[in-house]
């Protein structure tokens, strides 16, 4: 008997576990709870862990069971799971939260003693061809990770980059919403080009301050929204010299604010809610 919360941010949704002293296959119960039909249903699962390094541990698993390094809206929903059930003290202006890309700095807001968003240190994102990874001939390991890709008859001018897991854009003048995100994108997390899979974005830039964004999730798929996702499709854009330095990102599931600072730190913030709790009995 394993009791859970589910949680979602701007339609991303997530179910929170306390790890600690248990003793699971995470990675089958992900595969297991993630299910639409037979288990809870969820873009995937944050599991509680003691941390020697932080304030505490996250680790996050896809639905299709595989372990991922890091989520931005997992962490915020991770968060407030943490906090809302007095595992960490809600009197932290921020908490360190140990992910499997390092260390993330979080700053809840909170009313009532329970968090209603956060903002999150995502990191700064990376442009280095070797660093995401990609493997593309035509590409040297330290280039700009930016190539032209024909799938299914469409020629996609990819911009790459890296928020702890790898994103590959696309900007379009299609509308987003006409776009076969679903085939194409089965086809591009599984290129060869991508020795790690990879995340699946296409962006419309709306103004200097907002765009809107589909998002293929990998070992997911199409999701309501994504936190790396909208970092990424939002730093693509900034890379590309297309918006400023704050930018609101408009998702099928609601809308997430990403900035960066004077040092190229971006910041991810939005809403965090508690769906329902229940008890998970296998």
């Amino acid at each position: 008997m394993l009791p859970f919360v589910k949680l979602q941010g701007a339609g991303n949704d997530y179910i929170a576990l306390d790890g600690r002293n248990k003793n699971y296959d995470w990675n089958q119960l992900s595969l297991d709870m993630s299910k639409p039909a037979f288990g809870v249903g969820s873009d995937g699962i944050v599991v509680v862990f003691e941390s020697e390094t932080a304030d505490i541990r996250m680790r996050i698993y896809n639905p299709d069971g595989s372990e991922a390094e890091i989520s931005g809206n997992g962490i915020r929903l991770f968060t407030k799971f943490v906090i809302d059930s007095k595992i960490i003290s809600p009197n932290k202006e921020s908490i360190k939260i140990e992910t499997g890309d390092g260390i993330k700095t979080v700053y809840p807001k909170i009313r009532d003693d329970k968090v209603i968003s956060s903002r999150v240190e995502m990191g700064v994102p990376n442009f280095v061809a070797s660093k995401i990874p990609i493997s593309v001939p035509s590409i040297s390991d330290n280039d700009s990770p930016k190539f032209p890709l024909e799938i299914l008859g469409k020629k996609l001018d990819i911009t790459c980059l890296s928020i702890g897991n790898p994103h590959a854009v696309i900007i379009i003048d299609e509308n987003v919403e006409d776009f076969p995100l679903v085939e194409i994108g089965t086809i591009v997390e599984k290129h060869e080009y991508f020795p790690n899979r990879i995340n699946f974005e296409i962006v419309n830039i709306l103004s200097r301050n907002k765009i809107r964004a589909r998002i293929f999730e990998r070992g997911a798929g199409e999701t309501l929204s994504s936190g790396t996702g909208s970092t990424a499709s939002a730093s693509a854009a900034r890379y590309n010299g297309l918006v400023d330095d704050n930018v609101e990102v408009i998702l099928d599931g609601g809308s997430l604010n990403i900035s960066w600072d004077k040092n190229d730190m971006a910041m991810l913030e939005g809403p965090s809610e508690e769906v329902f709790s229940g008890i998970w009995p296998h």
